[in-house]
Formats: structure tokens, sequence, C-alpha cells
């Protein structure tokens, strides 16, 4: 564990539910609201909801297992979690790995956060606002990026207990409450059948290879398993608390609030906009919905209140991104963390202008190329998503399996899994066992092999 001069400045949850309404937060973002109903839509409805489950629970959990043992076992940020248990500086370059994704991903993520402020006012005031003109405005963009990004600052100062756990019980909980009314608002629309059934009715035949990977790849960046989140996380849990209870707990709020969010998208769309195609992308949510929102009676109020859901999920995951890199400068360095809290959040504050500005057809970061691997990524928006959001965060998950379950004793982080948690065994322990060791690798592996083009196509 950390020594105990760093602890007070490292802090720890104060409950089980603290843990479990933080790591929540950090699981549900805009991954679950903005990019889970777009991907379904393009990806089939029904059919890709079906696998994503399937993903989730037998991939994302055992996996999230994984992390929050390896944390809590090490009492470490990622780096130091795999140096305490044993492992070397090239399995430590993980930990490394962790940083870097938490880091790139609060700078570009917090871009998207900016856009949800805006529509919260633009709502309220019923202003039509022109999505594409919008995100090509850095003089709106840029400040209401900054604005996110130092309310997240400001709440990763006060600490575990005082800042993260405090603010992850207020919002979560108001979270839930306006995904659930207007997922019944949306469903209780005249026209929304056809919706609900577009969505919750699979067509099996649309299953194939590529919904597969991307419902995995869904899964992955829902649950934040890869960023070291739940690792830093669980270094924070006391020895007494339940792991696979409050990982279950985590994973079922993460599925509900996904799940609730195409109920708030589908049935809505049809009834409303029932020419337009489901498949719009990832404008679906900035582009599609305010006009949805206009239809219904009363809508600048649910329009504000879904754009307020927005920026609370968004924060709750950023809140976690920013604790990772951090808690590393309060392990290793012996920094307080008021000067940790202030580098990395301005640092990421001047990182996230290439984002803001990737927008604007013409610029410089808009006309950035890569080729990563035979993909052709474009835009400085574009080549961090998809290196940290998705490449690097998938290829973590698979060196901490390898990890935990090849290089180190997995009999010993099974263990760990069973403080707290005595029904911990028998074939329960033996299960988890086999899909770390077995699973996990084998799958993660075939993603891995389809994203940089082995299986004849790319998935993002």
């Amino acid at each position: 564990m950390a020594d105990s001069s760093n602890t007070e400045e490292r802090g720890q949850f104060g409950s089980s539910l603290g843990f479990i309404m933080a790591a929540a937060g950090s699981a549900i973002g805009l991954g679950n609201i903005w990019r889970f109903p777009y991907l379904t839509g393009e990806n089939g409805g029904g059919a890709f909801v079906f696998v994503y489950i399937l993903c989730v629970l037998l991939i994302g959990l055992p996996l999230l297992f994984n992390e929050i043992a390896l944390g809590r076992k090490s009492g470490k940020n990622p780096i130091g979690a795999i140096r305490d248990t044993g492992g070397s500086k090239l399995w430590q370059i993980a930990g490394f790995m962790c940083l870097a994704v938490c880091f790139f991903v609060f700078s570009y993520y917090s871009v998207i956060a900016g856009w949800t402020i805006a529509y919260i006012f633009t709502e309220l005031v019923n202003i039509q606002v022109d999505f594409q003109e919008f995100i090509k405005t850095p003089l709106y963009v840029i400040p209401l990026t900054f604005l996110f990004m130092l309310a997240t600052i400001l709440i990763v100062l006060g600490g575990v207990s005082g800042g993260i756990e405090k603010a992850s019980k207020v919002l979560m909980p108001l979270l839930f409450i306006i995904v659930i009314f207007i997922a019944a608002r949306s469903v209780t629309l005249e026209g929304a059948q056809a919706g609900i059934e577009y969505y919750l009715s699979p067509d099996f035949s649309k299953i194939n290879s590529r919904v597969v990977m991307i419902a995995m790849g869904q899964a992955f960046f829902s649950l934040g398993v890869g960023w070291g989140l739940m690792i830093t996380f669980g270094s924070y849990l006391d020895k007494k608390s339940n792991i696979i209870q409050a990982a279950s707990w985590i994973v079922g709020m993460d599925t509900m609030v996904a799940l609730l969010a195409g109920l708030m998208v589908f049935p809505s769309l049809f009834a409303l906009l029932p020419g337009k195609d489901p498949a719009s992308g990832p404008a679906l949510v900035f582009d599609v919905l305010p006009r949805v929102f206009d239809a219904m009676p009363g809508g600048n109020f649910i329009g504000a209140l879904f754009f307020i859901l927005l920026m609370v999920a968004a924060l709750t995951s950023t809140i976690s991104m920013l604790e990772v890199p951090v808690s590393y400068l309060i392990d290793e360095k012996k920094w307080n963390r008021k000067r940790a809290t202030w580098t990395v959040g301005i640092a990421a504050m001047i990182l996230s202008v290439p984002s803001a500005l990737s927008s604007i057809e013409g610029n410089f970061f808009a006309d950035m190329r890569l080729n990563f691997l035979g993909h052709e990524l474009i835009g400085f928006f574009g080549i961090m998503d998809f290196t940290f959001g998705t490449f690097s965060g998938i290829v973590i998950c698979l060196v901490l399996a390898l990890y935990t379950g090849w290089a180190q004793r997995i009999s010993v982080f099974a263990e760990e899994l069973t403080h707290g948690a005595p029904n911990f065994k028998g074939m329960y322990r033996v299960g988890w066992v086999f899909f770390i060791k077995w699973v996990c690798p084998i799958v993660i592996s075939l993603i891995i092999l389809d994203l940089v083009g082995v299986f004849g196509g790319s998935t993002v």
C-alpha cells in the first residue's frame, strides 16, 4: 500500500457505495449516451444490442474484476500496480500507456463535452443551431471546452472522498433520474412502437464479424477497461469491500444507461422524424435529437435536460481520466494533489485546442493525415480517437490479461477477489481464471487483428 506520509494526499473511498458511484461514473459517459445509440443505428439495431450485451457479460465483466483486483492488491496507480506485484519494466509499459490514454482522451473528450454546454442553453432559449457551423466556430468551442475542463479540475482537487466520491453520489442519481424521465417520455410518444421494435427486436441475420468487433470495442470504451481507471479506483478500495458485487453493480448500471439511451433516441426518432435514417452517425445526438425535441410538447425543457444529462455523464468520466495521471504524480513523484491536478489539467487544456480546431475545413489540424497500420486517419481529433480511444485501450486489456493470467500467479489475484466476497469460490473462481487466461486474450487478439485489417476491413 502507499506509505503513510502520502496516504492523506492519495486518499481512500469512504464507503463501497462511494466506490460504486465513482467507478460507475467513470464508466458511464458519452460512450453510453452519445456513442452507443449511433453505433446501434449503424449496425443493425437490436442485433447489435444483443451482441453488445454478450460482450459486456463475457469479456467486460471478467476484465473489470481483473483491473480492480490488481489495483486493490497493490494500492497503487497503474504503473506502481504492475511494479509492486512483480512486473518488470517491460510490463510496466502498459501502466504508462494507461496514463497516456487517460490524458489524451481527456483532452479531446472534453471538446465534445463542451458542445453539450452550448446545447443546454440553445435548447432552453429555443435557438436553432446548425451543428456543422457550430463546431467550426472556435470562439465558442474552445472557451466551452476550457470551462468544462475547469469543472473537472475543481472536483479532482477535492480529493477522493472529498471531491470525487461526493460529486459522484450527487451526479450519478441525477443522471439516472434524467435518463429514465426522457426514455419514459420517448416510448410514450404516438408512433414510438416502430422505434422500439427496431431497437429491441434483433434481426440475427445482421450479425457478422464486423458487428461483433464493433460491439466488443464499444463494450471496452463504455466500461472503461484498459484505461487504468479501474486499477486506480481499486487502489482506493479497502479490503473489506466486495469487488465482485461492486463490479457487477458497475456493469449493470453502465449497461442500463446505454440501453436507456437507445430508448431515448430511437422511439422518438421513429415517432417524430419517421423518414430519418437511424444510421446518422456521430451527429445523431447533436444534429437529429434537437429537431426531435422541437417536435415534442415541452421540447425545450426536455432538450435542455438531455444535454444536462450528457454533460453530467461526461463529467463523471473525465473526473476519473484526470485522476489516473494525478494519482501517478502523487504516488511516484510525491507531488501534492493541488500541484499534480493543476499541472495535468492545464497541459490537457493546451492539448485540447488542436482537437477543437479539427472541425474547421482547411485548418492544419483538420487536414492532418496518419496511416496507422493500414488505417487512413484524418484530422487531429480522429487520430487521437483511434490511437488512444480505441487501439491503445484494447492493447492494454490484452497486456493486463496476459500479465495477471500468465506472467504472475493468477491465484494471487483470484485470492484478492475473495476478500470481502467469500462466496467467490468453486466454479465462479475457476470460471474467472479460465476467462482471464484463455477467453479474453484470444478474443482481444482477434479484435486487434481486425483493427489492423487482417480480416479485410476497418471497424472504426
